[in-house]
């Protein structure tokens, strides 16, 4: 395993996987822009700015950042209620200081409490929009633009109407294309041969034979050649000078304006969350199972959205899209994702009529894999088989995510899996041992090792319902922690409760600093358990 981050050591493999990823963001970062109701040239600054400086400072092997889908919606409405992108911008330079501010706070340690059956959930679920949403871009029905992963399209519909929509408006050439582009990729991963070419990734050569398929149909004049409604759109300069036509400056006079600071509050929180969701998915997907320092990278990702906000750039987070690309391209270090940073800064700026041959169908063949990598059938039956606990909140998560969006879908799962725990907790807070009891039977009540306030209800119902004439021993020799409300409810079961059913009460193993007096001696107390 490589420990340094910037390293040179597997230049062929993260030269190939940057290069995948590029081919992925390129497409993405404009869709984005558009669905935002911002600049296109504004997704593709985010996407340069999270490669060459995001990946440089970010404290993850196989992130990549940029402009992120979850925050299309909230960028539109951003736009819209401050009436101006210069003053929008101006709020995603104060919700990068935010970010950085946060980083310092170390605040990016909330992350260890995303349970892992959540974060599979949100990557499964994640996979099936993927590939629920690239359908329509195989068959050249590109009614929704790319990069949009919301169930409730901007143009009307949801994911599932434009996914039947799609079935009447089939293009054959860019049917042809995506099948074609299909059969590399596949190709390129089962033979060995091919897959050890590194620095020609079959993502690249689907690329290019989807360009030159096109291309033919153009040159012999083929009815089903794909027009340019079909194909990547980047703005084309004319000449060098109308390179500065592209960026925008923030409005500052806008620093006393409360709306530019409630949007940079929310921008600052909603990218900060998703990030860490990202930065914990990428290190679970990490072959190499290497940790991310979260905090640095809520601070590399705080400098990256100040300098977005500078130049007329969207804001940004770290992305499962292009991340699980850049996995599953061979990436080994955070090179690969500068790399593709670098890709996107030279040929936006030399061959911008190049890239806008290649057919979205193609690009459509490459998210339809990595779609289905993420949501493979033998995720779901891995958290079937470790059961309903495990299980129930995966699915649950997976299915808010499709139906909703990432943050809902991930709040939704963590809301159900911390009601599994309270009820976990519950279950746990003693060990009986014997199912059924009868009068004058000899009860234990063997107490967990921490038994909290939460544990007050079950504990108190349980005593509640012990039959008349019996003995019940509680145990307390296993505990290292039991809450106030739960000494005082067995102090008064003791005293009063337990006696006016006739319920004799031997308490064994209480510390001294619980205050009750062990009626048992431990390893000597002469109760035995029924037979």
């Amino acid at each position: 395993m490589e420990n340094n981050f910037l390293t040179t050591k597997h230049l062929n493999s993260d030269f190939a996987s940057g290069l995948v990823v590029f081919l992925v963001a390129l497409p993405l970062c404009l869709g984005i822009a558009l669905a935002s109701g911002a600049p296109l040239f504004s997704g593709i600054i985010a996407g340069i700015i999270g490669g060459l400086v995001v990946g440089v400072l970010s404290g993850s092997h196989v992130s990549v950042s940029g402009p992120a889908a979850g925050l299309a919606a909230i960028v539109l409405s951003s736009i819209s209620s401050l009436g101006s992108f210069e003053l929008f911008l101006l709020a995603v330079v104060l919700s990068g200081v935010l970010q950085l501010i946060l980083g310092f706070l170390k605040a990016g340690s909330i992350s260890n409490y995303f349970p892992n059956n959540v974060i599979e959930g949100m990557l499964a679920g994640i996979g099936v929009i993927i590939f629920l949403k690239q359908i329509p871009h195989a068959f050249g029905y590109d009614k929704d633009v790319e990069g949009d992963l919301a169930f409730e399209e901007k143009t009307g519909g949801n994911t599932f109407t434009t996914l039947m929509e799609s079935f009447d408006h089939i293009s054959l050439g860019a049917t042809l294309i995506t099948l074609v582009s299909l059969a590399i990729l596949i190709t390129w991963d089962k033979v060995p041969a091919l897959k050890k070419i590194k620095l020609l990734p079959g993502a690249l050569v689907a690329v290019l034979v989807g360009i030159i398929i096109n291309e033919i149909f153009n040159l012999t004049g083929s009815n089903i050649a794909l027009d340019a409604s079909h194909l990547v759109t980047l703005p084309v300069l004319s000449s060098i000078s109308e390179i500065g036509t592209l960026f925008t400056l923030p409005d500052f006079s806008g620093l006393a304006n409360k709306t530019v600071w409630t949007v940079a509050v929310t921008l600052a929180v909603v990218a900060s969350i998703e990030t860490l969701l990202c930065i914990e998915a990428g290190d679970r997907l990490d072959l190499f199972k290497r940790y991310s320092s979260t905090n640095t990278e809520l601070k590399a990702q705080g400098i990256g959205n100040i300098l977005s906000g500078l130049i007329g750039g969207l804001p940004m987070t770290s992305v499962v899209v292009r991340t699980t690309a850049n996995i599953n391209a061979g990436a080994r270090t955070k090179l690969s994702a500068i790399i593709h940073g670098i890709f996107l800064l030279v040929s936006v700026l030399t061959i911008p009529t190049l890239l806008n041959k290649i057919p979205l169908a193609t690009l459509a063949a490459i998210l339809l894999l990595i779609g289905y990598k993420l949501a493979h059938p033998d995720k779901v039956r891995k958290f079937w088989n470790q059961g309903k606990f495990q299980f129930i909140p995966f699915i649950v998560t997976l299915l808010a995510v499709v139906f909703t969006d990432l943050l809902t879908g991930v709040a939704i799962g963590m809301f159900i899996s911390v009601l599994f725990v309270l009820h976990g907790n519950l279950k746990r807070a003693y060990y009986f041992r014997k199912e059924t009891y009868h009068s004058g039977d000899i009860i234990h009540l063997d107490l967990a090792q921490e038994v909290s306030f939460l544990n007050k209800a079950a504990i108190k119902l349980t005593l509640g319902h012990l039959p008349e004439n019996s003995t019940v021993v509680i145990n307390a020799a296993q505990s290292e922690y039991i809450a106030h409300d739960v000494l005082d409810l067995i102090r008064e079961f003791k005293e009063a409760g337990g006696p006016e059913k006739g319920i004799k009460v031997e308490l064994l193993g209480f510390k001294d600093k619980y205050k009750l007096e062990n009626t048992l001696e431990e390893n000597r107390h002469t109760y035995v358990e029924n037979k």
